[in-house]
């Protein structure tokens, strides 16, 4: 079934009776060619260019909850390609691009909306430094402008310019940026990858891998075993527990991020806008709820929920860059899971163990390489190789000094 203005205009006055189901349920078969372990969104979108792209159709997406249980579900939003290195900028280049026709590709709304985001810089230093970026991203082939004050005044009247603390000098403005409907992103890949005969199989918890003479042959999961002739595993802030199922010890530690969202509120805020003083990233939802987030929690941990000294911290960010939110009251939170790799740069790779992959350590910017992330992913699965864009994300790349440090903050996961 493919969704069109005419379809909802006929079911609209039909009762809206011809609606069907966006995937099937189906139970596990004994073998596949490709388990995907995670059903997020990078493991969705690695199933539907799994089967799209390169052909590859018999594939399972193992799913231990229910699709965008997870962090697909539990981020802010926000879509960026603001890099400035260049294992980085090309690679979420690559995914912007498929964000701006991902509608088109999978016949599914999931409202892009490409508003734009504006990070702000509070010293000449700091402006210095964005003028930097913005002329990387350029080389790259993305878009970037540098505003100065006045222009930053012009885009969003409602900051505060003039706090004694953290003065506003400027910003650098991507336009192209912006937000997607997270949870679906996740419908919309999943529909897709059903719709080219990929078993999407909820509630099925990988408890084991079968590995014999050093290949990986299949899963044991809560629904009994399957094996198959590859195992891409994409289970974000699972991914160390998971892996040590297969005796692998991961670069990557695991802290919780929370997110939140205000009351509706008008339309206030143009695009995203991100506080350069502090950790604090803002838009408004098309409900009117402004969405924001901070800092990790700086503890390691599993859970899905955050503590109070963060969510007072955000507060304390978001009333010195706009204080006009005083009073705007809080309508729910919630917490992620992030698998914060040292140097802040994900994995696209290969393991030690043949016929098992891995895709993980996302740090808090996951989201916007959900694209870029399952075709490079599939890539790799289909063709045994990295994708050119993906060179970069080896896991090895520490033992020969590699690192792709975006921040410069060093081997501290939870600085980055």
């Amino acid at each position: 079934m493919r969704f069109s203005a005419f379809k909802i205009f006929k079911e609209g006055l039909t009762g809206n009776k011809g609606w069907t189901p966006h995937w099937r349920e189906p139970e596990p078969k004994p073998s596949y060619d490709v388990i995907v372990v995670g059903g997020g969104g990078h493991g969705l979108a690695t199933a539907y260019y799994l089967a799209k792209e390169f052909g590859v159709t018999n594939v399972a997406v193992l799913e231990k909850g229910w699709l965008g249980s997870g962090n697909i579900g539990r981020n802010t939003t926000i879509i960026r390609s603001n890099y400035m290195l260049p294992e980085n900028n090309p690679f979420y280049e690559m995914a912007m691009k498929l964000w701006e026709n991902l509608e088109q590709d999978t016949n599914y709304n999931s409202m892009f909306s490409q508003r734009g985001i504006l990070n702000l810089c509070h010293s000449d230093p700091q402006r210095d430094a964005m003028a930097r970026r913005g002329n990387a991203m350029i080389l790259s082939g993305a878009d970037a402008e540098l505003l100065n004050r006045e222009q930053v005044r012009e885009l969003c009247p409602f900051l505060s310019f003039d706090n004694e603390r953290f003065p506003i000098t400027g910003g650098l403005l991507q336009r192209r940026g912006g937000t997607a409907r997270h949870d679906a992103v996740a419908w919309g890949y999943a529909r897709g990858a059903d719709m080219r005969g990929v078993d999407i199989i909820q509630n099925c918890e990988v408890t084991g891998f079968h590995i014999e003479n050093g290949v990986c042959t299949g899963v044991d999961t809560t629904k009994g075993p399957i094996k198959a002739n590859k195992v891409g595993v994409c289970v974000a802030g699972s991914s160390s527990r998971v892996m040590a199922k297969a005796g692998l010890r991961l670069p990557i530690e695991s802290h919780v991020l929370q997110a939140f969202v205000s009351e509706g509120l008008k339309p206030t805020i143009p695009g995203v806008v991100t506080f350069g003083a502090g950790h604090l990233y803002i838009s408004q939802s098309d409900k009117g709820g402004l969405v924001f987030g901070g800092d990790i929690d700086k503890y390691n941990t599993y859970a899905q929920r955050g503590n109070l000294p963060v969510i007072e911290h955000i507060a304390e960010d978001m009333r010195a860059m706009i204080p006009a939110l005083g009073r705007v009251r809080l309508l729910r939170g919630w917490g992620g899971v992030m698998d914060m790799s040292m140097d802040g740069t994900p994995f696209i790779d290969k393991t030690h163990i043949g016929g098992l992959y891995f895709n993980g350590g996302w740090c808090y910017g996951g989201f916007k390489a959900t694209p870029s992330s399952g075709w490079c992913y599939a890539h790799l699965l289909a063709k045994d190789e990295s994708h050119e864009l993906a060179k970069g994300f080896r896991l090895d790349r520490f033992i020969g000094g590699n690192m792709v440090d975006e921040k410069g903050q060093g081997p501290q996961p939870n600085l980055h």
